[in-house]
């Protein structure tokens, strides 16, 4: 009798287990945006949705649509084939989340006016928000306004609250789930000051996408060379640059009031790179200039994974131990990236932190031919998704 009793309470226990796992108690999101602009690179660069894993990632965005007329609307000259591909994607991988980026750097603030001013207008670009995502099997949608500024903050909190709150009317009347509702984000502590009412933003987002990269690049003055994405401040780092990190930009959402398990961690696929000005070479040696532009993503001060690979045969790579990236230089070309070492350290530190999940930008700078690199398809998100186990 003992013994069936023991069975019953670790049968239960077992059941429970599962059901934690079913919720997602333990599984962390690995969210992958793709552009539409790369399927206009040259092989072997050229992405086109077709070239998509739906095993690779739980949850893709597709960047970017736009707004005209406070609707919202995409701008893909494969537009058919592309809400195509998307049943198919779900078709073979049902548990995949696909979700629609609007705005984006190029579209920037502007591009949500004038429809943000007015609650006319918001309704009305809601309203055909849900309409498009229903009518196009999107799950979601994720807002890239990159980046309201502190004029536009209460714009954007009302902005998300409208969704959210459609979102939730669209659920109670609907049989499908609920649309997921997230943001692109700023890591700059200036920016989230500025941009974010963060406590009212946490009830309304499912998480946000950090995009905890780009504190370094030819933008800056005086010019000296920084890692497009460090994990960690660098032992030079005074006064605002120390601010510059991953691991900085995370703790301050949190402290401001977003739960960690919202917070999905933004990994680059990429570096900026800087063209040399002396013969010194360490992070802060002075620079002349952006680093010359890739041959496939044709932009200077930046390499994608691809082109970062071609890049290190014969150069020197120096691993940052404060920082915890690496970065490679070439005669007078220098560049910071991530590479599958650095992907797994931070994956590492999001897990210790207990936060949703990884976003890399973007799978199509990955490998993802697998030609490039020599570590397989997709080398850089296949790290991330091994160290964040299941997902």
């Amino acid at each position: 009798m003992m013994d069936h009793n023991i069975s019953h309470i670790m049968g239960l226990r077992q059941g429970v287990v599962v059901l934690l796992l079913l919720q997602g108690g333990s599984a962390y999101k690995l969210v992958c945006y793709f552009t539409n602009w790369s399927q206009d690179r040259q092989e072997p660069g050229k992405f086109t949705p077709e070239n998509v894993d739906p095993f690779l990632c739980s949850h893709l965005i597709y960047s970017f649509a736009s707004i005209e007329n406070n609707k919202v609307i995409i701008k893909d000259k494969n537009e058919v084939m592309l809400y195509q591909t998307i049943n198919s994607l779900k078709t073979k991988n049902p548990k995949l989340k696909i979700l629609l980026s609007i705005g984006g750097y190029l579209f920037g603030s502007k591009g949500f006016h004038p429809m943000v001013d007015s609650s006319t207008s918001r309704l009305e670009f809601v309203n055909s928000v849900i309409l498009f995502l229903r009518s196009h099997n999107f799950d979601g949608l994720d807002v890239s306004w990159i980046y309201p500024d502190q004029k536009e903050n209460t714009h954007f909190t009302l902005l998300i609250h409208e969704l959210a709150e459609a979102f939730q009317k669209d659920f109670t009347k609907s049989t499908k789930e609920r649309l997921l509702l997230t943001a692109g984000v700023s890591a700059g502590r200036q920016m989230i000051d500025n941009s974010y009412q963060v406590e009212k933003l946490a009830k309304d987002l499912d998480f946000i996408n950090l995009l905890s990269f780009d504190f370094h690049g030819s933008w800056e003055k005086p010019l000296i060379t920084g890692h497009n994405s460090p994990l960690s401040k660098g032992w030079q780092d005074r006064g605002p640059s120390s601010y510059y990190n991953v691991e900085y930009a995370v703790g301050y959402w949190i402290h401001k009031g977003m739960p960690s398990e919202k917070v999905v961690m933004g990994i680059p696929t990429y570096g900026h790179s800087f063209t040399l000005a002396s013969a010194e070479t360490t992070v802060g040696a002075p620079a002349s200039g952006p680093g010359a532009a890739g041959p496939i993503t044709e932009s200077s001060g930046f390499l994608a994974y691809y082109e970062i690979c071609q890049f290190l045969k014969g150069a020197k790579i120096t691993r940052l131990q404060d920082q915890q990236v690496p970065y490679a230089v070439k005669g007078n070309q220098w560049v910071g990236y991530d590479d599958v070492e650095s992907m797994e350290t931070k994956v590492r530190f999001l897990k210790n932190l207990n936060l949703g999940g990884a976003m890399i930008w973007s799978i199509d700078m990955d490998d993802f031919t697998g030609k490039s690199c020599n570590q397989g398809p997709y080398p850089l998100v296949q790290a991330v998704k091994r160290s964040l186990g299941s997902l």
